[in-house]
């Protein structure tokens, strides 16, 4: 790391401060800034960090079943940085940025780090001589960062345009016209951190985008690109004046933002395994279709995740898989036998993408190591030719990882529970708010 640190100081001598990210349960950035002599001293006497970090909710109260505060006394552990994630932070002069992960102090991975799980998944498919390659796609929102005369968020005007429509403008070039200087300086941000942002689309809703990150054969570095796109992103959106939200249903109606998840598989000789090998990809689908129920924790974590997994949505509401057919849970989407790939369309932008990856690396493994084979695929409208199966209430998510045998083997049973627990925890907090609909309804009428 020492090395990796003198390297990258030489190329960036005008760093001052370095961000040091871990990656919490519910994909939010935590850590500490540290200024660059501090970082350095650090780097030779150890850093450290409380565990309690994997033991909050989203709002960083600490979880007091999470076994992580009270029964270890919220004790530091040794912060593990990765070397290959230092990078310089464009959005703030004289700044960088890390990411880690905590530790044993015997070097091993702590088991709730989520950086850790996935990539103690992703490790099993080199049993199988296989290479997951993966791609995910990030969908939000750009508010103007106010709230209107009802304390909703706005979207934002376009440049040059007058009051938002509610007329969508999907695959429209003219809102990627209107939004330019936001995203050109997104474009000079992901070529700063070698984010392989390809392009954006216009999405469903006023003010809505969808940015597609490259393929890589590395699951770990997928899921750091896409955790670091959603910090680019909204880097991008403040030195504009505006906000960017990855919330899963910010508006009652319109659509909602999804993190859709591309894989295929390599083997030995680089090849394609899914070009190859039909019985491959359907095994895959199959294993997909098994673990789905048990992931939807991961997949949809908050109270907000679930307004999005509605009938019509282009989010799914049961197991489905079909090719070239978006209505469905598992796609296979077209185009020459060397792309052939599965798109996982189930999970939220909200979502934490090492345990979405993670949960999706472990349905595609259990498929092909079992032999599963899928349903049939669906090539209508799947919402019309399947009753919704999917635990679809976040107390029926929680019930179905409270229940699961077949995640805890890939992410770890005490995983499992502590992620499980921080959740519940959360919901707790949530079902004890009143809400201001209740008092429009109820408190002169009842």
């Amino acid at each position: 790391m020492r090395r990796a640190w003198r390297s990258f100081r030489r190329r960036f001598p005008d760093v001052e401060t370095v961000d040091l990210i871990l990656p919490d349960l519910a994909g939010i950035a935590r850590g500490k800034r540290l200024v660059a002599d501090a970082f350095d001293a650090a780097l030779s006497g150890g850093l450290a960090f409380p565990s309690s970090v994997y033991g909050m909710d989203s709002t960083g109260a600490n979880v007091a079943a999470s076994g992580l505060i009270w029964e270890r006394g919220d004790a530091d552990l040794p912060c593990l940085v990765d070397p290959t994630s230092l990078a310089a932070v464009p959005w703030r002069a004289g700044g960088a940025q890390a990411l880690a992960g905590l530790g044993e102090p015997d070097g091993g991975p702590f088991f709730a780090d989520p950086r850790a799980v996935l990539r103690g998944v992703a490790a099993r498919f080199e049993g199988l001589g296989l290479t997951p390659v993966c791609a995910l796609e990030l969908e939000f929102f750009l508010l103007d960062g106010r709230r209107d005369e009802k304390g909703l968020p706005r979207v934002a005007r376009q440049q040059g345009e007058g009051e938002v429509t509610d007329c969508g403008a999907v695959y429209g070039l003219d809102p990627l016209d209107a939004q330019d200087d936001f995203l050109a300086r997104l474009r000079s941000y992901c070529a700063s951190q070698d984010l392989p942002a390809k392009g954006a689309v216009s999405e469903y809703a006023p003010g809505q985008f969808e940015i597609n990150l490259g393929h890589v054969a590395d699951p770990l570095l997928a899921a750091d690109q896409c955790f670091l796109l959603k910090r680019a992103i909204k880097a991008a959106a403040r030195a504009e004046g505006l906000q960017a939200t990855f919330m899963a249903k910010p508006f009652a109606d319109r659509a909602s933002n999804g993190l859709h998840v591309h894989v295929s598989l390599l083997d030995r000789e680089g090849s394609n395994r899914f070009a190859a090998d039909e019985a491959a990809l359907h095994h895959a689908i199959g294993g997909l279709q098994a673990t789905m129920a048990e992931a939807m924790l991961l997949f949809a974590p908050n109270a907000n995740s679930f307004r999005r997994l509605r009938p019509f949505s282009y989010a799914p509401t049961a197991p489905t898989w079909g090719h070239n057919n978006r209505t469905v849970a598992i796609r296979v989407p077209s185009g020459a036998p060397p792309a052939r790939r599965i798109e996982h369309r189930v999970a939220g932008a909200d979502a934490n993408p090492y345990l979405v990856l993670a949960a999706v690396l472990a349905g595609i493994h259990h498929g092909l190591s079992e032999g599963l084979d899928p349903d049939p695929p669906i090539a209508g409208n799947a919402y019309v030719e399947v009753e919704p199966s999917l635990p679809l209430s976040w107390d029926r998510a929680i019930e179905a990882l409270a229940t699961a045998h077949l995640l805890p083997d890939y992410l770890g049973a005490e995983f499992c529970r502590l992620y499980r627990v921080c959740r519940a925890a959360e919901r707790d907090r949530f079902a004890d708010l009143i809400t201001p609909a209740e008092y429009a309804w109820y408190l002169g009428t009842v």
